[in-house]
């Protein structure tokens, strides 16, 4: 079974409320549809980097956050990930991303398959992974792919 280290940027979307902006609206939606057609196919995990930034914020909505991802495996912040995070935030992320590092250093390190993201300034954009995947690979780590819901949704949806 392929792996998903799942991003708080996604279940932010999964749970907050209806945005009016259309192109929220239309992640929204794209999230949910992932969560519920496709997330049993994939073993799913976080780290306690998505828990803190899941209690950020409004209450309510923070609340929402921690109970969608209530019984996920966690993968541990290790010193190795530590090092590679470090490591991308030297070689290319700016400090301000320190906890989007910290997200691609664990899921690197933890092996898995993809990261699962909304975040498309320093996660999902083109041009940065391609030099954080020469970072990670001198590391001797596997960048996971990374992806929106919509890219994870598999061929039977668009069937």
């Amino acid at each position: 079974m392929e792996s998903v280290y799942i991003e708080t940027t996604v279940v932010s979307y999964l749970v907050s409320r209806p945005s009016r902006d259309v192109v929220a609206a239309a992640h929204q939606q794209l999230t949910r549809d992932w969560w519920e057609r496709r997330r049993s196919q994939f073993a799913c995990f976080i780290s306690d980097v998505v828990l803190d930034e899941a209690r950020d914020g409004d209450a309510a909505q923070a609340a929402l956050r921690l109970q969608a991802l209530a019984g996920f495996p966690k993968l541990a912040a290790t010193p190795e990930g530590e090092r590679l995070a470090g490591a991308f935030l030297a070689g290319v992320l700016p400090p301000k991303a320190a906890g989007d590092a910290a997200h691609l250093a664990i899921a690197a390190v933890g092996g898995v398959n993809y990261l699962l993201t909304w975040n498309c300034a320093h996660l999902a954009n083109a041009q940065l992974l391609e030099r954080l995947e020469l970072i990670a690979a001198g590391a001797g780590h596997k960048l996971p792919r990374v992806c929106t819901p919509e890219e994870l949704m598999g061929l039977s949806t668009y069937e």
